[in-house]
């Protein structure tokens, strides 16, 4: 379950700087009032939200082990 967990976690990364590399493209080339640009980077914090809370969960589950930089 811990691997199939942490590739979920990187799919969702990988979809979260894709979608931001998307409204990148959108802002450089959009010329018109045209909302691309606005549901992409919506759509970036709601995959970023969902993100953090997946780590939350895997760390509180037992998933993930954070560590001491420190130590």
């Amino acid at each position: 379950m811990e691997t199939i967990y942490k590739i979920a976690l990187v799919v969702v990364l990988l979809v979260v700087i894709f979608s931001l590399g998307q409204a990148l493209y959108f802002m450089m080339t959009d010329k018109d009032d045209d909302k691309r640009t606005v549901w992409a980077l919506t759509r970036r914090i709601g995959l970023s939200l969902l993100f953090i809370a997946m780590v939350a969960f895997g760390i509180w589950m037992g998933w993930l082990h954070p560590h001491d930089v420190g130590q």
